[in-house]
């Protein structure tokens, strides 16, 4: 098929690789892997009527919490350039999603919806694509070449109207995200009701996606303030039954600033080490669905050959009993007209056409008949011509009703669904164990990878 394609087309990837790290280089192959146009597992499969999907080539991590709570600042933080506005003001009113890319570039609702088709559903809530935009930025700081950051509007209670059901969104975004980061900040805001209930409903679906953080923690005041803060929302979200579990964490981050140095324990590489987890966790599912994907497939191409080889036995069993049936139909009346010829023929005439033995063979078996025959009546004798003929009409009749057979598989298309089964089991498993071998090497020794 076309395991020399797709060979050839992972060299030269390979070739163009540069400074990708390892993860975002077997993201990427498995990504390829699955959308090749000419081999890609999603091709394969739709040919089996199996739908897959592709794995994403990166994480997303969504931030949540209230106005001025340090999101916006985060991104900027991790990205080491200036992306997101800041401010004590609202100034994320919509969802701004942040990644890297080849420039730097902004897209609006309907780019940023092309760029990313899984979020297409977001058409659906009313007034939410005119509050879309996308940050494209060339930054490699960190794990961002890894990372998608949405970033959501800053929540508040009371009187504040949104443009757009901005609870129902944040739940549908939650369902699709990888990591959800909430930010709490000590300023007076950390108790939003909205935020709560918001993580609370989180938390029921995707309670293990969920990080909590008290942002700004060097603007909370001294030691004490910073933990009478803590109280006060521990306490607040230990009254939600759904977020009073056991082991629950919540480090204490802000921004480092040279120029305003803090005795304040700054926690915010825990951040960066919770988006490591999710990357190495991503990259292991990764290679895992496309394992389980490969058997789907595989199971999937041997039951059609399976299958297809059913069909033929019932379609060759079908030819043979019609082909019986029609010579039985055939045969009835072929035997009428027989005991026909001789009733009339002499014996004469026979001898000449069949000659004696033959005359005397066909008296042997038809003489029984005919003797029968004419013993019935004239009525009779046609009642049993017309019921003969009726029983030739019926069997001709059924025959052509067990005639039909069912559609199979031409020599082509079982050539083909072969070599995709040799594809899948040969070239995909092969790369795949590859790849799995060189994530593990990045953790192990070569030595413990022989054992």
């Amino acid at each position: 098929m076309s395991g020399k394609i797709k060979s050839r087309s992972a060299a030269n990837a390979d070739a163009i690789t540069g400074g990708v790290s390892c993860d975002e280089r077997i993201l990427r192959d498995c990504h390829q892997l699955y959308t090749d146009p000419d081999s890609g597992l999603i091709s394969v499969a739709e040919s089996v009527g199996v739908k897959l999907l592709p794995p994403r080539k990166k994480i997303t991590v969504m931030l949540m919490g209230n106005h001025s709570a340090g999101k916006s600042s985060f991104i900027n933080w991790y990205v080491e350039e200036h992306i997101q506005r800041t401010g004590v003001a609202i100034e994320t009113q919509g969802f701004n999603f942040v990644t890297s890319g080849r420039k730097r570039e902004s897209l609006t609702g309907n780019a940023t919806l092309h760029l990313y088709p899984h979020f297409k559903p977001l058409q659906e809530f009313k007034g939410v694509s005119e509050y879309l935009s996308t940050e494209i930025c060339t930054s490699r700081q960190k794990r961002f070449s890894l990372v998608t950051f949405v970033d959501s509007p800053g929540l508040v209670d009371g009187d504040m109207k949104y443009p757009f059901d901005v609870d129902e969104v944040i739940m549908w975004l939650g369902d699709l995200c990888d990591l959800i980061l909430v930010f709490f900040d000590p300023m007076g805001q950390a108790l939003c009701k909205r935020t709560l209930n918001i993580v609370e409903n989180l938390n029921e679906r995707h309670g293990d996606r969920l990080r909590f953080y008290l942002s700004k923690a060097d603007e909370a005041g001294g030691e004490s303030d910073r933990q009478r803060v803590m109280m006060q929302i521990v306490q607040e979200l230990c009254k939600r039954p759904g977020l009073n579990k056991c082991g629950f964490d919540m480090p204490t981050i802000y921004i480092p600033n040279p120029n305003k140095p803090s005795r304040c324990v700054n926690q915010i590489e825990e951040v960066c080490r919770a988006i490591e987890k999710t990357i190495n966790q991503t990259v292991q599912n990764t290679l895992n669905s496309l394992e389980k994907d490969c058997e789907l497939i595989s199971e999937a191409i041997t039951d059609t050959l399976s299958n297809d080889r059913e069909t033929s036995f019932r379609n060759r069993r079908a030819r043979c009993k019609s082909c019986l049936l029609t010579l039985l139909g055939f045969s009835v009346p072929l035997a009428l007209m027989a005991l026909l010829v001789l009733g009339v023929l002499s014996k004469e005439l026979l001898v000449v056409a069949l000659g004696r033995e033959g005359t005397d063979t066909l008296s042997l078996y038809l003489t029984p008949a005919v003797t029968m025959f004419e013993s019935l009546s004239m009525e009779q004798q046609l009642y049993g011509c017309g019921g003969m003929v009726l029983l030739s009409f019926l069997l001709l009749i059924i025959a052509r009703f067990s005639f039909r057979t069912q559609p199979t598989l031409s020599g082509k298309q079982k050539r083909q669904l072969q070599e995709k089964l040799e594809y899948v089991q040969e070239v995909v498993k092969t790369k795949k164990k590859k790849l799995y071998e060189e994530y593990l090497r990045q953790s192990v020794s070569d030595q413990d990878m022989d054992l």
